[in-house]
């Protein structure tokens, strides 16, 4: 029942990786997210180490999110078009993420930087979807009047900004027009996630493309799954490469449950609403956040007890 990984140096119960696969590889198809900012924290919870549990990762992610994005792409949900520049954007930032990753090693503070990223990114990301959802489903209709104008009164300032840049471009696929600056400059922001959290960005990626890129959900999941792929083939590379920090057994067993899960996941989003789907997923994120402030909280960080030594 247990696996030695050589990398990760402990033995894990292979029956309970897959299980973890199978989860992740559900929600990659379910809301259009890689499932890294769920994973890597679970694999933490079993001890791998978080350096180890982000490179690996981000290696099982390539499997979860190609599985999804074939049942999608046969569904017409892909914009290849923006996941093309979200993709040349995230190589940039992923490699930077890398880079950044091995001169933290070097001084000690990467797991540090690991978990605070997460709790200051899936905390703000999670609040806000889980309020905004929560309005929508619930919104009576003279509440609905008055948040429709302040929604356009908003969305007109943000599209007038947008409008403003160069490289303006019609997606097709999405229906939408913006400059490729856009989702170029993105793309970087989550390739740089990437490699410190050891996901896609889907979690960011997809909030983003529904608020920001006003993107159909339909396409917006397709899509985000196209650019999660390819970024995270180069975060994995680079990360084996340069920092020796993918364990190849563990990434085994977890693409084994994920690639089935992506399957599940993707027929069980055709049934549920957009706003269900959004809340669901705030859900999620919020409560891996409280999980890593409650180790956070409970068990001070080495870089703390460091500081507190001296």
């Amino acid at each position: 029942m247990y696996m030695y990984l050589p990398i990760a140096l402990t033995s894990v119960n292979y029956l309970l990786v897959i299980g973890l696969g199978l989860v992740v590889g559900l929600l990659s198809g379910l809301f259009g997210v890689g499932g890294g900012f769920l994973m890597t924290p679970l694999l933490m919870m079993i001890g791998i180490p978080p350096t180890i549990a982000a490179a690996t990762d981000a290696n099982q992610i390539v499997a979860a999110s190609s599985s999804g994005m074939f049942a999608h792409w046969r569904l017409g949900n892909v914009d290849f078009k923006m996941g093309l520049l979200l993709l040349i954007g995230g190589f940039v930032g992923g490699a930077a993420g890398v880079h950044l990753i091995k001169l933290l090693r070097a001084t000690g503070g990467a797991d540090f930087l690991i978990k605070i990223t997460y709790v200051v990114m899936l905390g703000g990301v999670g609040s806000f979807m889980f309020v905004e959802s929560l309005l929508a489903l619930h919104k009576n209709k003279g509440a609905a009047k008055s948040a429709v104008a302040a929604k356009q009164k908003k969305e007109e300032k943000q599209s007038g900004f947008l409008r403003s840049l160069p490289m303006q471009m019609h997606f097709e696929k999405s229906g939408v027009t913006h400059s490729g600056l856009v989702p170029l400059a993105l793309g970087v922001f989550v390739g740089v996630l990437a490699a410190i959290m050891g996901v896609g960005g889907g979690f960011l990626m997809v909030p983003v493309m529904i608020y920001m890129l006003r993107m159909p959900m339909h396409v917006v999941v397709g899509t985000s799954l196209f650019q999660i792929l390819f970024t995270c083939v180069e975060v994995t590379f680079l990360q084996a490469y340069s920092n020796r920090t993918v364990d190849f057994i563990l990434a085994l067993l977890l693409l084994v449950g994920s690639v089935f899960g992506a399957q599940i996941g993707t027929v069980l989003g055709r049934k549920l609403h957009g706003d269900q789907l959004k809340i669901l997923l705030a859900i999620l994120v919020l409560a891996v956040t409280v999980k890593i402030v409650l180790e956070l909280v409970m068990e001070p960080s080495l870089h703390l007890a460091y500081a507190g030594g001296h």
